[in-house]
């Protein structure tokens, strides 16, 4: 088996030493070669080119950036993508329980490519790009960006400066007083989702981890069946604390939850999102801008991925 290990050396938690010690247990059972990424959209081609050139799985050390550009570079082809845990939170690999150290989850994404452990997987797209776990937009979005303004404090802070950024950029940064994004369906049996601070499309759940603890916000979201379209409606005090005690319990308890806080539909193929201003959006972590408009589609079976065998 060709297999390409790709590296992000500037993700949180890679170091050198581990990077040589994944490459020699890859090395020592099939043909091995790593490649390096050294700026935005280099994962992509280098996936890209190895999936035109027969290499038969591209195994991802680094952050979910990372993942989301070798994703963008192998869906739609036979080479297989494995993720192996290497930034700060983690997201797509601790969701499809890939182990959180490096060497086990190597172990592990090794016995999963060998027992045949594939699945076909649906992801989201937007714009052309492919995003694995969510599409988020709003006050989401402008979080995101505020902490990528501080790339060394987030190699080496990671949650709490995702933290420290949400409340600062809710109190100072952020219009709280009229919710501006409107999600609608397509299809002769529209739905809409109005008048949100924050819309998130998401293809998995959780959202995302703090620390060990995940956070649910759409519990139908798999990669074999639609998104799930998830809007907040209210930024008042009394509200963002239910909001937050409800994804920290059992999952689908946002569900629950007044229709003028928080709305969700689920199992979605095709929707468009639009703002009475320009909104910024992000994908699997990776700011990309403002908007007047995104279209977002589900796209069924079109990434071949290495699901860890012990994984549920």
């Amino acid at each position: 088996m060709r297999v390409l290990l790709l590296v992000n050396d500037s993700a949180s938690s890679t170091t050198a030493r581990t990077r040589v010690l994944i490459h020699t247990v890859l090395s020592e059972r099939h043909d091995t070669e790593v490649a390096f990424t050294n700026r935005r959209g280099h994962a992509a081609r280098l996936a890209r080119g190895a999936a035109t050139t027969g290499t038969d799985a591209v195994v991802v050390l680094g952050g979910d950036g990372t993942l989301n550009e070798a994703a963008n570079g192998v869906a739609g082809t036979d080479c297989v993508l494995a993720a192996l845990p290497g930034g700060s939170t983690n997201v797509f690999a601790r969701t499809i329980g890939t182990p959180d150290d490096p060497l086990v989850a190597t172990e592990a994404v090794l016995d999963a490519l060998e027992a045949g452990s594939i699945t076909s997987a649906g992801l989201g797209r937007t714009s052309g790009r492919f995003f694995l776990f969510h599409c988020g937009m709003g006050l989401d979005a402008a979080i995101v960006e505020r902490v990528e303004r501080h790339p060394t404090l987030k190699r080496y802070l990671g949650h709490p400066l995702f933290l420290l950024a949400g409340v600062d950029t809710l109190l100072r940064h952020y219009d709280r007083r009229t919710g501006t994004l409107t999600a609608r369906t397509a299809g002769p049996e529209s739905t809409q989702v109005d008048g949100c601070f924050v819309i998130v499309v998401a293809n998995t759940d959780p959202y995302t981890f703090l620390g060990s603890r995940p956070v649910h916000i759409a519990p139908a979201a798999t990669l074999h069946n639609g998104l799930s379209v998830v809007g907040l409606r209210s930024l008042r005090l009394a509200d963002s604390f239910d909001v937050l005690s409800a994804v920290f319990r059992a999952s689908g308890s946002l569900g629950a939850m007044d229709p003028s806080v928080v709305q969700r539909i689920d199992d979605v193929r095709d929707l468009t999102v639009t703002g009475i201003r320009p909104f910024g959006h992000q994908l699997d972590g990776d700011h990309l801008g403002a908007v007047d408009e995104l279209r977002i589609e589900w796209v069924p079976d079109v990434l071949r991925l290495a699901i860890p065998v012990a994984a549920p």
